[in-house]
């Protein structure tokens, strides 16, 4: 009987070591059917993309300047609207426009938000796409 050597228990101990051939085999069916099934639902739905092209655009909108003074009243490129009924039919005007203007919005400091957001309200219901507002920046 040798002290150092096999024992009869040894045959009892648990092995704490994980099968990975099941694993292998697992993960081995699944890339097949990843590989087959792939090309197939690539080719399920036919969709007619757009077409973009990268050509510059040919004819450049116009820029309308709408101004709010401290007052309230409305400037259209500079020239003062007599009252806001001359606003709506403006914008209806550059609405129907090909192509759209840019309509770019300029608020006094001091006006109320009100009168901003009537304009930006007008110009919504008269259908215009594009709107900016232009600001200065802060002075240092």
């Amino acid at each position: 009987m040798a002290h150092g050597g096999f024992s009869d228990n040894d045959s009892d101990e648990m092995l704490s070591e994980i099968n990975m051939v099941p694993l292998i085999d697992v993960m081995l069916v699944l890339l097949i059917v990843f590989i087959i099934t792939v090309p197939v639902m690539k080719h399920a739905v036919n969709i007619d993309l757009p077409r973009a092209s990268n050509e510059k655009e040919l004819v450049k909108p116009e820029t309308v300047r709408l101004s709010v003074d401290a007052d309230g009243a409305y400037f259209w490129n500079e020239r003062q609207l007599s009252d806001d009924s001359e606003l709506q039919g403006l914008l209806a005007a550059a609405a129907a426009q090909v192509p759209q203007p840019d309509l770019h919005i300029r608020g006094d400091r001091a006006v109320r938000y009100e009168r901003v957001a009537q304009a930006m309200a007008a110009a919504q219901q008269a259908g215009v796409k594009k709107i900016g507002f232009v600001t200065e920046p802060a002075a240092r």
